[in-house]
């Protein structure tokens, strides 16, 4: 049986009240994730939608011999599209429930329930002198109310903007505490729901990122070469969140007060709500009679620079989608390092829900730009809708490397077998592999490889030789942050310099090989090579040789659970703090003792012990291997140093941990026109009103929630089909099948939102007739 992972890195678009109906499709996605884990762990089947894609699932394995494991393990977003990313990175890490964040959206993203205290006029007659300027201003012709709502919400959407424009002026009519309240007591009820397992992997990674925006910015440096350093002030602020998924529900991601900061902060919208301060988290936490002991290094590792100039208690953070609307560039960076056990098809989702900005026969574009339409366009519209062709074209070309390097290996691969099988002799697969013969092996390939590669050797040797000193460099950098430097060049700098003066300015030795200093240094730090062919391994079983009849399913997941464990000794070394307490002292004073650092680093990374660690754990693994499986284990182990010089110089690793091309998607309402055609404007409300529209109806948030629910359904479908080759599902029957799957996924949503959905009477009964009447 072939296996496969649809990985996905989901993009969460702010879109103001449309949040609501990305709400929706994440929702979807839980629900996927849901099924497939609960397929893959054989576990009983669900009722809903979740029992449609746990049909497909077995469908899929069942006709054609691929088994799907569906893993959302990189969430980023913006603004209320951020409020998404967080909370469903919580279900997804925790185990917990979505189900409290729909009731969230549905009952207290209303601005009758949102708007401060202050702000809401107590009798009829408050404020009585701005009623003339609210009159005016709702009910003059072409006003905004008029133009962009529809007539049977009218009345709800005037009488709620009255209140608005009578409350207080000149101050954000939405409690900032009273929104942080809302999002912690969703994140309280999520916990209080029934559990289930995490939805990823025991182990495996989860990121989350939102933006949000330093309203006052901070100070960075910047290196020029003249003058030599500049100040620059910088606004972007991300809120970062990176764990490894436990192997027991209940978990949180993070503390939820931390995730409370995330969601409140990035959607901070200029104007309506006032920017988030950390006294108001701490008014929260006094509130709630919670802890939060982990608040400094939480400040300290979202905030560093405020916290060395001691200002962080007044940061005013503002709405992340002022700067950065679409955040794929976190997506992006959370690739590096990421496992893979089997073939991934790697994928970046992003929700879009308004995709049609722009109509060329619009008479609106005609018209001069207005003086508010200019000031709100340039402070809301214009940042929310910047294009993100610069980030795909970045996808592109790292897919296009992938590839490449693909190509390359595959093509080596005779040569590369042909020398080791020379060096060592047919009998090297008869004797038995203990670790002192691996070792022993792998050295002597090391040095092949080197002497064999002529002159291309010395630019392999001096391209890891950079590559592992700027990484050295960076890691004292993040640690030495007294030294206020504006990036890690002084280090390398001086640690460059130290290691010349030790004699590693020259890496060739006799013969061609490496030096003997220069094999020292690699054994004491080059933790790339080791993680670069424990990848190789694990790429060869999860793609090259799972679909060979010859060897058993048994014996691969027992050998790539072995490469995994290995790979968890390795990516152990990497945490910062295996580095001491006293580390950060030493990296302070780097400028002037470069070697304490580069001793403490060797010491203390300890590379050599846990090669001998990896090692006995792979001769035992290789032991009870069948012959055949044995045999290539061995050639492409003791075979890398041949690919690695020859590819390393070229491609450096670039994004290219999980060795797969990325492909990118979208979930928008012109994407999903199985029931209705027309796109965003047949299907959405929340875009009355500048896109607040659900904010001013319960009628409007239901009718997006549920389009979301079921466009999220339709794509979640698509994307499950298009892991297949494009022959699978072409023909009548195929389509017929794909009609048939997205027919129930439909049918299953409504009925289960059937007694939660209950503003329109009609709107349930009309979507269920165009279902029923476009799929039969």
């Amino acid at each position: 049986m072939r296996q496969k992972e649809l990985r996905l890195a989901l993009i969460c678009y702010g879109g103001v009240s449309l949040a609501v109906y990305m709400h929706g499709v994440t929702k979807e996605v839980w629900k996927l994730a849901k099924a497939s884990r609960a397929f893959h762990a054989d576990e009983a089947r669900s009722e809903g939608v979740q029992g449609v894609y746990r049909d497909m699932l077995e469908c899929i394995e069942k006709d054609h011999g691929l088994k799907l494991r569906v893993l959302p393990d990189i969430l980023t977003g913006a603004s209320a599209g951020g409020i998404n990313a967080v909370y469903l990175a919580q279900a997804i890490h925790s185990g917990q429930s979505l189900e409290p964040l729909t009731e969230l959206w549905l009952e207290c993203a209303d601005v009758d329930r949102l708007v401060h205290p202050d702000a809401r006029p107590m009798w009829r007659f408050a404020k009585f002198w701005a009623q003339p300027f609210a009159s005016w201003l709702l009910k003059r012709p072409g006003n905004a109310v008029s133009e962009s709502v529809a007539p049977e919400t009218r009345a709800e959407v005037r009488r709620k903007v009255s209140h608005l424009v009578r409350g207080r002026w000149f101050e954000p009519p939405f409690s900032g505490l009273g929104f942080s309240k809302l999002l912690h007591s969703a994140l309280t009820a999520m916990e209080k729901a029934p559990l289930e397992k995490p939805l990823l992997p025991p182990g495996h990674p989860i990121d989350l990122m939102v933006t949000a925006t330093d309203f006052r910015g901070h100070v960075e440096m910047l290196r020029l070469n003249s003058p030599a350093i500049v100040e620059e002030s910088e606004h972007r602020l991300p809120v970062s969140f990176s764990a490894n998924v436990p192997s027991e529900p209940g978990q949180p991601l993070a503390n939820p007060l931390e995730l409370t900061f995330a969601a409140r902060a990035t959607a901070s919208f200029p104007g309506a709500f006032p920017p988030l301060q950390l006294q108001e988290i701490d008014s929260l936490k006094k509130a709630r009679g919670t802890e939060w002991a982990n608040r400094e290094n939480f400040c300290q590792r979202i905030m560093p620079v405020h916290c060395k100039n001691g200002v962080t208690e007044s940061v005013a953070l503002i709405d992340g989608s002022v700067l950065i609307n679409a955040p794929f560039g976190a997506a992006m960076n959370a690739l590096k390092g990421r496992p893979a056990q089997r073939e991934v098809d790697r994928r970046f989702v992003y929700i879009d829900p308004r995709p049609d900005r722009f109509d060329a026969a619009d008479e609106k574009l005609k018209k001069p730009v207005g003086f508010f339409a200019a000031i709100f366009g340039s402070l809301s519209a214009i940042p929310r809708e910047q294009p993100i062709r610069d980030n795909l074209e970045e996808l592109e070309e790292q897919s296009r490397e992938a590839q490449t390097l693909r190509r390359m290996v595959m093509a080596l691969r005779p040569e590369v077998e042909r020398n080791v099988e020379k060096l060592f002799g047919r009998t090297l697969f008869l004797n038995g592999p203990t670790p002192k013969r691996l070792a022993g092996w792998r050295n002597k390939a090391q040095q092949a490889a080197a002497i064999g590669s002529g002159f291309a050797f010395s630019s392999y040797a001096q391209a890891k030789f950079t590559g592992i000193v700027e990484e050295l460099a960076q890691i004292t950098f993040d640690a030495a942050t007294e030294l206020g430097l504006p990036d890690r060049a002084p280090i390398s700098a001086a640690l460059f310099a130290e290691l010349d003066r030790r004699g590693l300015n020259i890496l060739s030795g006799e013969n061609g090989r490496a030096s003997e200093a220069a094999i020292n240094f690699f054994r004491a730090h080059d933790l790339g090579f080791r993680i670069r062919r424990l990848r190789l391994l694990a790429r060869r079983l999860a793609r090259d040789w799972e679909a060979d009849p010859d060897i058993p399913d048994e014996a691969l997941e027992a050998a790539r659970k072995t490469i995994y464990d290995i790979l968890a000794l390795y990516f152990e070394q990497e945490k910062p703090h295996n580095l001491g307490e006293e580390f950060p002292a030493l990296a302070a004073n780097v400028l002037q003792e470069p070697g304490p650092v580069l001793h403490l680093l060797a010491q203390r990374r300890l590379l050599e012990e846990t090669d001998q660690r990896a090692e006995e754990m792979l001769s035992k693994s290789l032991e009870s291997m069948p012959e055949d499986l044995r045999r290539r284990m061995l050639l492409t182990y003791l075979g890398f140093p041949f690919y690695d010089v020859a590819t390393f110089p070229l491609v450096r690793n670039k994004g290219l941990t999980e060795f797969d091309p990325v492909k990118v998607d979208r979930i928008s309402p012109d994407d999903a026109r199985s029931i209705r055609d027309g796109g965003t404007s047949a299907t959405l409300r929340g875009t009355e009103f500048y896109n607040f529209g659900a904010f001013f109806s319960r009628a409007y948030r239901e009718n997006d929630y549920l389009w979301g629910r079921l466009h999220g359904a339709e794509r979640m479908i698509d994307l499950i089909c298009s892991t297949l080759d494009a022959h699978q599902f072409e023909g009548h029957e195929g389509v017929h099948q794909i009609q048939r799957f997205k027919r129930q996924a439909f049918l299953a949503v409504l009925d289960e939102e059937e007694d939660r959905l209950t503003a329109d009477p009609r709107l349930l009964s009309q979507i269920r007739s165009e279902v029923l009447e476009r799929l039969g």
